[in-house]
């Protein structure tokens, strides 16, 4: 982040709350984004991490998971195996919609109730599927991230350790279809350099600024004070 760039301080007593929502394909480089937002003070609700929590052992989406698909995905030690579950629904479509039934329900229930919570004045929220779970009606801006195939691949390869022909059905698995029909209010090419896709950051939170001008936007603040609601 660049020292003359505007940030946030606490305004939630006199403004709106800003609301990003940041989606695109699978390893387009959404966290990259969520992490420079960060920098500048957003909080982030990460949707994967929202539903990793709901689906732990003991939490609501455990036992719709392991009913519709078996004890084979439950490991020793009680958890749900998410590699033995993502090699079932990736490769199955009508699977996929199963678990997406199942669970976009109970964690968008839980990110809105995270975005209540929270006094920060702008939060993201991160989500592959925000669109088609029915989150855009609670967002202000919608980012788009994208990044080309070949790069895509590539990274969810080297992030996972899966093989290509794994990582190619997850590709075509998990994307938003609702995209095709929307636009975004910013689009962040994120498949070259950093510094490029923290350029294009930089000027979408200018315009972000300009767009929502709330009172203090323009001056960084130093405390802890907004973090991420659990």
């Amino acid at each position: 982040m660049k020292e003359n760039e505007p940030s946030i301080t606490n305004t939630r007593m006199k403004k709106s709350q800003i609301v990003v929502g940041l989606t695109g394909p699978i390893a387009s480089g959404k966290s990259t984004v969520a992490t420079m937002l960060r920098e500048r003070g957003v909080v982030v609700i990460d949707a994967d991490q929202v539903y990793r929590s709901l689906a732990m052992a003991g939490g609501p989406l455990w036992q719709p998971i392991v009913t519709r698909f078996g004890s084979a995905i439950v490991r020793s030690d009680g958890e749900i195996d998410r590699g033995a579950l993502g090699r079932l629904v990736f490769a199955d479509q009508q699977a996929l919609m199963d678990l997406e039934h199942v669970t976009h329900p109970v964690i968008v229930k839980e990110i809105r109730r995270q975005l209540k919570e929270t006094p920060a004045p702008v939060v993201a929220i991160e989500a592959v599927k925000l669109v088609q779970a029915g989150l855009r009606a609670d967002i202000d801006q919608l980012w788009i991230i994208t990044a080309d195939p070949a790069t895509r691949l590539q990274r969810l390869v080297c992030r996972t350790g899966i093989e290509d022909a794994e990582a190619r059905m997850r590709m075509a698995a998990a994307s938003d279809s609702s995209l095709t029909r929307v636009a975004g209010d910013v689009v962040i090419d994120n498949s070259g350099p950093v510094v490029a896709t923290e350029h294009a950051v930089g000027a979408a939170w200018e315009k972000l600024a300009c767009k929502f001008p709330l009172d203090q936007l323009i001056e960084r603040t130093k405390s802890e004070e907004f973090r991420e609601v659990r």
